[in-house]
């Protein structure tokens, strides 16, 4: 990139890195990753200021951003990442100071999708407790919500602290400081999850974004 990046780890396998860089102000500036594929979400955060944690989402496109300390839907910013779409090299920023102000520090994190381990997308809501159906290929263990449509929470359930039988109730909230709550039941499935409510925090008539990750990766998972 034409930033050169402070410190790179990235798991090319996992489909994850981690990357410390500095900012420069300059619009349509670019910044290594270290994947072999383009990242589908990020999440970037300065570290020598206050700020939000800026997420990019494929499903949202390069022209909108959010962030993930907050419940805000998805809006349109080109400061953020320049409306330009990550490439499998590098991902681009505006000059928008929570991305890239001059001598700011900053910390990304870049996901995309590894068939059997872990799969970032979207689906539409039905506003039913029969709710979506959402094809992962394996058997979640972790996923993350978002709406992104509406100002809602970004929803964390897994099957370490739910590990009853379907459905999975238990969920924290990423965006505050909420106890534990239980309700808007999913179903871990062996191939993905349903949603079992018509709530707005996970299954409105909108549009959500995802992140899950497998529990038993590499396509060895189990039905439950």
């Amino acid at each position: 990139g034409s930033i050169n990046t402070t410190k790179t780890s990235a798991n090319v396998d996992a489909g994850f890195s981690m990357v410390t860089y500095t900012g420069n102000v300059t619009e349509g500036a670019t910044v290594g990753h270290g994947l072999s594929k383009a990242p589908e979400l990020m999440f970037v955060k300065r570290r020598n200021v206050a700020g939000g944690w800026m997420t990019y989402s494929a499903a949202t496109g390069a022209t909108k951003t959010f962030t993930l300390n907050s419940t805000e839907p998805a809006y349109t910013s080109s400061g953020i990442w320049n409306n330009t779409a990550p490439t499998a090299d590098v991902f681009s920023l505006g000059s928008n100071g929570a991305v890239n102000a001059n001598g700011g520090t900053y910390l990304a994190y870049c996901f995309h999708s590894v068939d059997g381990y872990s799969k970032v997308g979207s689906y539409e809501g039905n506003n039913n407790a029969d709710g979506t159906f959402v094809y992962t290929g394996f058997q979640p263990k972790f996923i993350i919500i978002k709406d992104i449509d509406a100002a809602q929470s970004w929803n964390l359930y897994d099957s370490v602290r739910d590990t009853n039988e379907n459905p999975v109730n238990l969920s924290l909230l990423a965006d505050n400081t909420n106890a534990e709550a239980s309700g808007n039941p999913i179903d871990f499935l062996s191939n993905g999850f349903k949603l079992r409510d018509g709530s707005g925090m996970i299954n409105d008539a909108e549009t959500y974004i995802y992140i899950a990750f497998a529990e038993s990766p590499f396509k060895y998972s189990n039905a439950k």
